[in-house]
């Protein structure tokens, strides 16, 4: 199961996710996500990741989709940010080959 909260702030857009981003649960959150990036906003998107407890390769595809597109994270855990900092290097690199 995986949890959604979009809290829309005056100087971003906070998007809270809770439980597992896995196979199962990530379509809702690509709904959500393109909904969201339809109607563009002046605003940052910043993904809170602190209270997602498991991450598989299809929930990895997300992530590296939404840094694509410009969203920041905020992530506590040892391994989340690891696991972004490798997403972030392998963004850029498809964006920068050389």
């Amino acid at each position: 199961m995986l949890r959604i909260t979009v809290k829309e702030l005056a100087a971003e857009q906070r998007w809270i996710l809770q439980g597992r981003l896995t196979e199962n649960t990530v379509q809702e959150l690509i709904s959500s996500w393109r909904i969201a990036r339809s109607h563009p906003a002046a605003k940052n998107r910043i993904v809170e990741l602190d209270e997602v407890t498991a991450i598989d390769k299809s929930g990895e595809d997300v992530l590296s989709m939404m840094i694509a597109e410009g969203a920041g994270f905020v992530a506590n855990g040892l391994y989340t940010r690891h696991l972004l900092q490798s997403l972030q290097a392998r963004t850029s690199k498809s964006r920068n080959p050389d």
